[in-house]
């Protein structure tokens, strides 16, 4: 479904943005991901690559570092004569209620989840528009919609993501380029592995599918926002969250 097609995608070491680069690359694209540091999971990619005949490159940038994550992401934009998908997918949690909450907790979330996104759009979207084609997706969350005790911070940042993503939409549509945001529920990943038996259970009677999902769910739900088969679709956020937010 991407062969030939060359894609971006952030935090692609691991959870839901690992999992993504190897449905790319299963699917016959060639790509970049970019994480903060050498990652444990590049050799990996790089064999499934080649099993996939395909390519995988690793580059390395802090998301909260503008001035590098720029020099990166334009280094990488001309070494690939150009980028027909981007995933922006890198984020943290820094959670505590909003009254205990340090200025420095707050910033670095907004941060690595809102500010990277548009500094790599930016530069990116730029590229897509004068070629007039690509795709964009961006990672929000179901918190980003209804909110979450204890994370004003990420919530923040994922809502800042659907109004950027609908209003970057409105920027591009007209150039042939589509942006679209996907807001996962409870997904297991090593982050949500770590939400302690009874929260869990809490959470789980609150899907109406009564299972978390897997990050497999989120990355089918990445392939087809980033193929042919959704060339009508933009300004959309699609909800891969079991009904939790029906």
């Amino acid at each position: 479904m991407l062969q030939g097609k060359k894609a971006l995608v952030t935090g692609s070491s691991r959870g839901i943005g690992k999992e993504i680069v190897r449905k790319f690359l299963q699917e016959g694209a060639e790509v970049w991901g970019l994480c903060s540091k050498p990652s444990a999971s590049k050799d990996e990619l790089l064999v499934y690559a080649k099993e996939n005949n395909t390519v995988f490159h690793e580059i390395h940038a802090d998301v909260s570092d503008v001035e590098i994550l720029t020099k990166v992401v334009k280094t990488a934009l001309e070494e690939s004569g150009g980028f027909d998908i981007l995933v922006n997918n890198a984020g943290i949690t820094k959670d505590g209620l909003s009254f205990r909450m340090s200025l420095e907790d707050w910033d670095k979330v907004i941060s690595v989840n809102l500010t990277s996104v548009f500094v790599i759009s930016q530069i990116i979207s730029s590229d897509m528009i004068r070629k007039r084609k690509g795709s964009i997706i961006n990672m929000s969350s179901i918190v980003g919609l209804h909110g979450q005790g204890g994370q004003v911070n990420y919530s923040a940042s994922k809502a800042g993501i659907i109004g950027l993503t609908k209003s970057l939409a409105k920027e591009c549509g007209s150039r042939g380029v589509r942006v679209n945001a996907i807001a996962p529920g409870f997904i297991d990943t090593d982050m949500t592995q770590a939400v302690n038996e009874e929260a869990r259970k809490v959470w789980l009677e609150g899907i109406p599918l009564k299972r978390a999902g897997s990050v497999t769910d989120v990355a089918n739900g990445a392939l087809f926002l980033a193929s042919d088969m959704s060339l009508y679709v933009t300004g959309q956020v699609l909800g891969i969250d079991g009904g939790m937010g029906a």
